[in-house]
């Protein structure tokens, strides 16, 4: 049975100009849609989160952070368990972030000093140290480099049967000359469309479809060489790359992350 999330602050009373919530999420956990006084940073260290405002879906996985500016209008959903944190942020320091929703790149600073905040379950710092880590934090999310989104999608109806095939079978390894020849076009057409209408080529896409996968099949318990295996690949190397490109890690430091 679905879990809904309903975390109790008051919008009206937010208790720090930034302030954080930590959670431990079940699986199928979800809230419903609500907004903000404040911006939210949404943080996860071992899994994907999935966000929604009214007219665009996000995925976040660990080394993204998903961005939120406040009265934006966004639900969530978190397919499997996963360790989250907030980093809440209040006007006027919020003006200082994009008006609009993105995915903002996680330095390995921020990453350790949200870590350490997680740790020792800080909402609101209070000493002094405290205090400079999270000016530190705050300073770095200024210099974040900002994606549209993670995995984007397109209702082109040239790249729907490619998106809706990856989707849903992530080891397709159909190479972009093989999907035109399918499709009864070019490859120079069908690369063409992936620049104009996701932004990133066919080869990063599906990458990131089968980063997105890996998180999974680890999470069940496969090695790191079955995984790579599974995704397509004869050797574990340029899976762990892969992997670290996206995740920040390596897929065995991600594993014991998930202990």
């Amino acid at each position: 049975m679905a879990t809904i999330y309903n975390p109790i602050i008051d919008n009206n009373n937010p208790p720090n100009d930034i302030f954080f919530v930590h959670e431990v999420f079940e699986p199928d956990t979800s809230t419903l849609s609500h907004n903000h006084y404040w911006g939210q940073l949404h943080l996860v260290s071992n899994g994907i989160i999935e966000l929604s405002t009214p007219n665009k879906r996000f995925l976040a996985p660990p080394r993204y952070a998903l961005w939120m500016p406040p009265m934006m209008e966004h639900k969530s959903y978190i397919r499997r368990s996963l360790n989250y944190c907030s980093m809440n942020i209040c006007p006027p320091l919020s003006d200082k972030l994009p008006v609009y929703p993105c995915l903002l790149e996680v330095s390995a600073i921020m990453t350790a000093i949200i870590e350490d905040l997680r740790q020792r379950q800080i909402m609101v710092a209070t000493t002094e140290q405290d205090k400079h880590l999270v000016t530190v934090l705050f300073d770095q999310l200024l210099l974040c480099e900002q994606h549209d989104q993670f995995l984007p999608t397109s209702e082109d109806k040239l790249l729907q049967p490619i998106l809706i095939e990856l989707e849903h079978n992530p080891i397709n390894n159909l190479s972009l000359a093989q999907w035109a020849q399918q499709l009864h076009t070019t490859e120079r057409t069908l690369a063409r469309h992936y620049k104009n209408k996701l932004g990133i080529s066919f080869t990063e896409w599906r990458q990131r479809r089968k980063f997105i996968y890996s998180l999974h099949l680890l999470r069940q318990g496969m090695s790191v060489n079955e995984t790579a295996l599974t995704l397509g690949y004869h050797q574990a190397s340029p899976f762990i790359t892969l992997f670290k490109k996206y995740a920040g890690a390596t897929p065995d430091q991600y594993r014991l992350r998930l202990d």
